[in-house]
Order: C-alpha cells, then structure tokens, then sequence
C-alpha cells in the first residue's frame, strides 16, 4: 500500500542533505564544543557554521541566535527570561486566545506567580487586528508574544505591524515562529522583532534542537544555569550534529524557499478547489490567502463528530493526516480551543481536518487523496445519516 504523508506541520521527514550534514558528529568527529583540543575544535566550527547559516535565513547576525532543544524552550526562555526581571505587578504579558500550548501553558504558570496577561482575540478567518493590541496595552506592559503562524488552521499574523506598535509602546515584542520558518521570509533586518523561536524539525531538519533569535542588545535572564554555552543563557553541552543539521536546513530553505512555497501554494489550491468541487458539504477554517503555502484545515458540515473516523479511515488508506495538532493528541475528541478562539461552537469545534504539505509531496499524491476522501466523507455521511435517524 502506497503511504502518503500530508502531517508536515506536526513533523517533516529529515532531508537527506541535512542527515549528510549530521552524520560525521555521531562517529569521527566528536568532541565536546567546549574543548581546547582539535577534536573539541572541529565540533566548535560546526557549530559556528550551523550558526551562521541559521542567521542567513533570517538576515541577522550569528550572536543573536542561542540554539534551544526545541521551539518550547525558546518559547519558554523568553516569556520566563522576560518577566523575571520585574516584579509581577510591574510586568504585564500580551499573547493572543490560540497560541501553541508552549506560550499558553507557560502563561498560565506566570499567572500562578500573579503575573497579569492579556489574551488578544481572533476574528472568525484567525487574524489577529491590531486595534485590539492597541487596546490591551499598558503602561506596564513589558512584552507581547503572538506566534507568526498558527500550527492548527495555518493562518499567518501581521506580526510586522503587532511589533511596530509594541516597539512604539517601548515593550518587547516575541513572536512563535516554529510553523513559519522555512516557509515564509522572516527578516530582522525589516522586521522589529526581538525575539523568534524557531525549531529545525519543521524544516526538515533533525528533531531534538531549536533556536531563538535575541535581538543584539535586548537583555532577559537564562533559564538553563550551569557551564556558560549560549552567551550563559542556555548553558549545556551543545548538540552538535543536531546544530549541523539545523544549519544544513536552514541553508536549504534560504536557497529554496521562493520555489517551494510557489509549488506548495499550487498544490494546495488543487486539492482545495478539488475538495470543495466533490465534497458539497467542506468549507476551509482559516483565511482563503493568508495561510501558509502548504496548508489546510478542512471541515465537514453536518459531519464534524466523524472528523476522527475520516482520519482514522484515511490512515487505513496510508494517508496520514491530522484532525488538529499533534502536540495535544492527548486531548482527542476535545473540541479545539483555537477553532472555538475562532468563534467556532463546540460542535464545529471538534470537526477540523488538518492536511500540511511539505517538500517531498508529489501531483500524484494529490490525486490519489482527491480520490480517496471523497469516498470516505461519503461512506461516513451513510453513518451520520443512520445515527440520526435512529436518534429520531
């Protein structure tokens, strides 16, 4: 049975450049980044290297990128680094109602500690608007933090007018960029952003290491103590083939970013305008055009509760797609808080299908879904249709 992969913005398939970039850092060459030696040095310019190529692909300078072990802690490094150099009276947060869990979670801990934070809405297509970060502001608002792109309906941010307006106010302005890095531009040398966390599995790149860019000068406290590495923020022993892979993935998309979103983007209006010609019932969640090149949410009116069922049925066709994001699988058949953020009810809330396109995804994998989902939605519509009539 052929498998198909439409899950990319849970995680994408290591390129096989980038495990070439990786590989020597598991056998000969590997010394410990901190050592005088030459074995230590030879795994210190891999990581000056990795560095430099990560900077490339926003155009920022090496020393403003720490290298993490994942998107979360970036995440957390700067929310955490952030508030802990005021008092919780003094430090008012802003985030939006449908970050990723790793901004949500750790807001919900400040606010144990009596950090105030401020929930920005979304409109009904998942757009941020400005006017209703003007209107949160305070005097002691300290930092804001909306993610550039959201990993469930794909919608992108106007991060660039968010941070302008923060900078404006005199706050620090974060943003979560995990979805959109690789597959947008994101440059600091146009943007006034002070913080981007970043994570090389979404790029297909190695999982296990992450980075967040700090603008030069900006200054907040570490949350990992110990030997110094990362400019005393993040201090432990560097993963270096993980940093070689991560740059290896970051030059790849600087080089190929323009061509493969062009691609993605035609390929996901195929199967969009395909899906809605066949199946009467689907509609898109999220904005039409301001969505990530390869990715969309889909739901089944009349049928939200079977979204579960139709992703099951399409893994038995060797499609892997997503009913949301992976990172709260745990919480299946829960309605979703960011399509409820959106305004959705409870029930249209549990009834996304998410299908993210990535790099190695072919015309003709697009065609076999094209095929197969409209028979499923249709064998599961005779399901709907009985359960009702027996309710009644």
């Amino acid at each position: 049975m052929e498998q198909i992969y439409f899950d990319h913005s849970a995680t994408t398939p290591l390129d096989p450049r980038v495990v070439d970039a990786m590989m020597p850092f598991y056998s000969a060459d590997f010394g410990n980044p901190s050592s005088l030696h030459w074995a230590g040095q030879q795994a210190r310019q891999a990581i000056v290297q990795g560095r430099q190529q990560v900077a490339d692909l926003f155009h920022a300078s090496p020393d403003e990128i720490i290298f993490t072990a994942s998107g979360t802690e970036a995440d957390n490094m700067v929310l955490m680094g952030v508030a802990v150099r005021y008092q919780p009276r003094d430090c008012h947060i802003i985030t939006s109602s449908f970050e990723h869990p790793a901004i949500l979670e750790t807001c919900k801990h400040l606010e144990k500690l009596g950090y105030p934070i401020s929930y920005l809405p979304v409109t009904p297509d998942g757009i941020i608007e400005p006017q209703s970060l003007r209107q949160a502001l305070r005097p002691t608002t300290r930092l804001v933090s909306v993610m550039a792109a959201n990993n469930v309906v794909g919608t992108l941010q106007p991060i660039g007018e968010l941070a302008r307006i923060t900078r404006e106010h005199g706050a620090l302005f974060h943003t979560d960029a995990v979805q959109a890095v690789g597959k947008i531009p994101l440059h600091m040398d146009a943007l006034p952003l002070d913080f981007v966390s970043m994570s090389a599995h979404k790029l297909h790149g190695p999982k296990g290491i992450g980075a967040l860019f700090i603008r030069r000068g900006t200054v907040i406290e570490p949350l990992i103590h110990g030997g110094g590495q990362e400019r005393g923020l993040r201090s432990a022993t560097e993963n270096v083939a993980g940093i070689a892979g991560f740059g290896k993935a970051a030059a790849i998309a600087s080089a190929e970013m323009s061509t493969e979103a062009s691609r993605l983007v035609s390929l996901r209006d195929r199967i969009i305008n395909g899906i809605q010609t066949q199946i009467p019932n689907a509609y898109l969640i999220g904005h039409p055009y301001k969505r990530l090149p390869g990715h969309i949410c889909l739901g089944f009116a009349g049928q939200e509760g079977e979204a579960m069922h139709l992703m099951l049925a399409l893994n038995e066709e060797g499609i892997a797609v997503s009913t949301g994001s992976a990172c709260s699988s745990h919480n299946a058949g829960q309605p979703s808080y960011i399509l409820m953020a959106m305004g959705m009810d409870p029930v249209r809330a549990r009834g996304s299908l998410r299908i993210t396109l990535g790099r190695f995804n072919t015309d003709l994998e697009a065609d076999t879904f094209l095929k197969v989902l409209p028979r499923l939605t249709e064998s599961l519509r005779h399901i709907t249709s009985r359960s009702f009539a027996a309710v009644a």
